[in-house]
């Protein structure tokens, strides 16, 4: 039967040994929110790892008890009788490093010096996220994971699970992502991010201080990043030229339905979500590249790969298209791995990952239910 994952609730985890960024930057204590569902069976072999794309969060299914209709991000995914099964897996989403709803961030208070780290928390990228990741799954007694899943950036950092810890990852369900970005994407974060650094209210990254939010620059960024999530066909079907009201107004106001849309979808975004953030989530996207240590080589790159792989594409997703799966496919088959790929018909665009599409959610049914069957055995 298919049902809610009912009432959830966070929690925190505190880890009291530095980190190592990539970038050589160490932050000696740091703190992990996240959320599980299902059961931990007693070889501790069911459990899955949900990682999250741009703007998400630790809150990937169910519902708070004082905020009913705040329901996870995923809950069409993850549940009892859903593809991700919580009567059959041990599921774990969490916040990332450097997030905003709870994970140590930016916004956070710096215990040595009483104030937000602001500009000073380090630049992180996959590779420091899936090694706070690992930590997370020591905590919780985790040696390997079933599988370890994500959407777009989320799908990056399940690439990085096989590659920096083969042994502890048997699946790695990779959803309308890519082994690295195109010039074109960096071009799109760049522009985004440079809305954000040139408000006024920006001060460096350091607004905190002064009691302000570049609200405007974070506005813009998400409006921009959301056409990019978005099909133009699903532009199309659900605005068209439609206008609010009869007659143009020959100005610069908002006369479109799509431009009140966007601007609905900026302010609600700029209102919970933080800037430094949103800087830190893209430039962990440029940054992503495992084939940069190998001259460029994927086949390379993927060689260390022990994990069997499902890659699912969309037919509209330009922002990651389906040429950017195969690209993950390719190197997986030149290094004899076992890889399904599926290349969904879906009108959704970048957003497509997150939809309740019945193909879709078929094929994500069918390779956990193998992955069940897997565990059974």
């Amino acid at each position: 039967m298919v049902s809610s994952v009912g009432i959830v609730s966070a929690q925190r985890a505190q880890f009291d040994t530095p980190l190592q960024f990539k970038s050589g930057a160490v932050l000696p204590r740091y703190e992990l929110v996240y959320e599980t569902y299902g059961t931990l069976n007693a070889d501790r072999s069911n459990a899955i790892l949900i990682c999250h794309a741009l703007s998400g969060h630790h809150h990937v299914a169910g519902y708070y008890a004082d905020e009913p209709k705040n329901i996870g991000w995923w809950d069409n995914m993850v549940g009892p009788g859903k593809p991700i099964d919580t009567d059959k897996f041990f599921v774990v989403g969490l916040n990332n490093l450097g997030g905003c709803h709870g994970s140590t961030g930016p916004n956070s208070v710096n215990p040595e010096t009483g104030k937000p780290y602001g500009s000073s928390f380090p630049v992180i990228t996959v590779e420091d996220w899936v090694e706070s990741q690992a930590r997370l799954a020591d905590y919780l007694g985790i040696q390997q994971f079933a599988a370890v899943i994500g959407g777009s950036l989320g799908g990056m950092q399940a690439q990085q699970w096989s590659l920096a810890y083969p042994e502890r990852v048997r699946h790695v369900l990779a959803i309308a992502s890519a082994p690295r970005l195109t010039a074109q994407n960096i071009a799109f974060n760049d522009v985004a991010r440079n809305a954000i650094l040139t408000d006024p209210d920006f001060h460096g990254g350091d607004y905190y201080a002064h009691g302000v939010v570049p609200t405007r620059g974070l506005r813009l960024a998400r409006m921009l990043g959301h056409i990019t999530y978005l099909s133009d066909d699903a532009m199309a079907d659900k605005f068209g030229r439609e206008l609010r009201v009869e007659k143009l107004n020959y100005g610069f106001e908002v006369e479109f339905e799509i431009e009140s849309y966007l601007r609905y979808q900026g302010d609600k975004f700029a209102a919970y979500f933080d800037a430094n953030t949103y800087l830190l989530m893209t430039k962990a996207l440029d940054y992503f590249d495992p084939a940069h240590a190998f001259a460029g080589d994927l086949n390379k790159a993927f060689a260390t790969a022990r994990a069997d792989f499902l890659v699912v594409s969309f037919t509209t997703d330009w922002r990651f298209s389906p040429e950017r799966s195969r690209e993950i496919v390719r190197p997986l088959l030149h290094n004899r791995r076992n890889v399904s790929y599926a290349e969904i018909t879906s009108a959704h665009g970048h957003d497509s990952f997150l939809m309740p599409d019945p193909h879709y959610l078929d094929v994500m049914y069918a390779y956990l239910n193998n992955i069940h069957r897997e565990n059974a055995a």
